[in-house]
């Protein structure tokens, strides 16, 4: 035990509902909305020092809880009425402990209590152990938040042997003893990060491809947004089901990319590509790479990594394995990624890489890239369209986390209305200039947001 450690002492839970500016397409499906949920958190040392934590994440249930069977209303119902679930829990949980150890603890009655409540509801599909960790993350992140600026620090200073009465170990097994998330993520954040830009397939490319201009200043077409924010990053979200189709637009992408590059100045940027599990096979995945290798050698040399190919549930599909996949480009898992267990699952299937994201909780988040980098994996931090302190809490973790290679900032470019305020309080991560966020400022206590 640390004197150190906290107790939380009450909980409120609000939300905030936005519409996009432009509508994004996120696995075959139009989304054109968000809900965010906040969460105010409370807390109390040992000592008897009180303090306060926010958290913040949207619920984002079409990436969280896809389903053919319910609706976006009802998939996002249920999310919410699993929101009040553990606002019931955490104000019953009376566990004193570093973040790290009651996030764990918390996650497991989550998960637990989504199984319940699928079964209350009597839903035609059950909650998703994914939608569960997102619901549950700005709870977790409300805990690292408080206790953060309970003593004044950083987050990310509180995750050593001074702060912590357990190491890695005690969380993920043998493997482990003697590691501390300390000797994996550093105290200060870097300086400076790239930022990779979201090309959504709904998005317009160029004029040619822009029906209706949003009129609202910012930009409309690719070559906009590279002028706008010096863009040295691009993630290609693809569709899965048309091998000529995904090969067109990452060509298309890569021509309009290098004549604006050419004209910047600019000799290096980088694609990754994305197709959200709707691949039907790794065949398909490696059709598509070596056509594109031969249409566009250069394009395809600027392909940093592919991002969850194929389903995410990996255990239903075994024969899905990336090895060959993954001698031409580093394959991440990003959805399947909800545990150690499916991390080393994805490890022996092939995979090469692996994302990390706030939406899935700040203590796992942790937990995961010690396991990730121990594996030697490729690793990268991704958003959920996070807006406001949410980017803050995404934009930290990747800061911290040696290795990480960019940022994403999705909310920018669908949903900007939801960081007015924010944007004035950290114009570093919220003002993109020559590609790149200024992350320096992600060092303030907690998690950096205020509320």
């Amino acid at each position: 035990m640390k004197s150190t450690d906290i107790r939380i002492t009450d909980v409120r839970l609000d939300y905030e509902h936005y519409d996009y500016r432009t509508v994004m397409k996120f696995g075959g499906v139009p989304v054109d909305k968000a809900t965010i949920l906040n969460v105010h958190l409370d807390v109390v040392s040992r000592e008897g020092h009180p303090g306060r934590g926010f958290g913040s994440m949207p619920l984002s249930n079409i990436w969280a809880f896809p389903s053919k069977q319910l609706s976006y209303d009802q998939t996002l119902g249920a999310m919410t009425k699993l929101a009040e679930r553990f606002e019931s829990i955490v104000k019953e949980f009376s566990d004193f402990g570093h973040p790290v150890d009651l996030g764990v603890r918390l996650e497991h009655q989550f998960v637990a209590a989504a199984t319940a409540l699928s079964t209350e509801l009597e839903l035609a599909e059950p909650i998703p152990k994914l939608a569960a960790l997102v619901t549950g993350s700005p709870f977790d992140a409300a805990i690292h938040d408080a206790f953060g600026k309970l003593h004044g620090l950083s987050c990310y200073k509180t995750y050593g042997p001074d702060w912590m009465s357990h190491d890695v170990g005690h969380y993920l097994g043998d493997g482990y003893q003697g590691d501390w998330i300390s000797d994996f993520v550093s105290e200060t954040p870097k300086p400076t990060m790239p930022l990779y830009h979201l090309v959504g397939a709904l998005d317009p490319l160029d004029d040619g491809e822009l029906d209706q201009p949003t009129g609202d200043g910012l930009p409309d077409t690719l070559p906009q947004w590279i002028g706008h924010n010096g863009l040295t990053h691009m993630k290609i979200k693809l569709n899965g089901d048309d091998v000529q189709w995904d090969l067109e637009r990452v060509i298309k992408v890569d021509r309009i990319a290098a004549e604006c590059q050419v004209k910047r100045g600019v000799e290096q940027w980088f694609y990754s590509l994305d197709f959200n599990e709707r691949c039907p096979n790794v065949e398909y995945l490696i059709e598509v790479l070596e056509r594109i290798k031969e249409k566009s050698p250069a394009g395809f040399d600027r392909i940093q990594y592919v991002e969850q190919p194929t389903a995410r549930d990996l255990k239903a599909h075994p024969d899905n394995k990336m090895h060959r996949a993954a001698e031409l480009k580093p394959v991440v898992i990003d959805e399947s990624l909800t545990d150690l267990e499916t991390l080393l699952l994805a490890h022996e299937m092939g995979y090469t890489g692996a994302a990390l994201k706030a939406c899935k909780g700040q203590s796992q988040s942790l937990l995961m890239a010690v396991a990730i980098k121990k594996l030697n994996m490729f690793l990268c931090v991704q958003d959920l369209t996070c807006p406001g302190a949410s980017l803050i809490h995404s934009a930290g973790l990747a800061a911290h986390i040696p290795g990480v290679a960019a940022i994403e900032s999705n909310s920018r470019q669908y949903c900007p209305v939801a960081n007015h305020g924010w944007d004035s309080r950290f114009p570093g991560i919220f003002d993109v200039k020559n590609g790149s966020m200024k992350t320096a400022c992600l060092d303030g206590p907690g998690l950096g947001a205020v509320e």
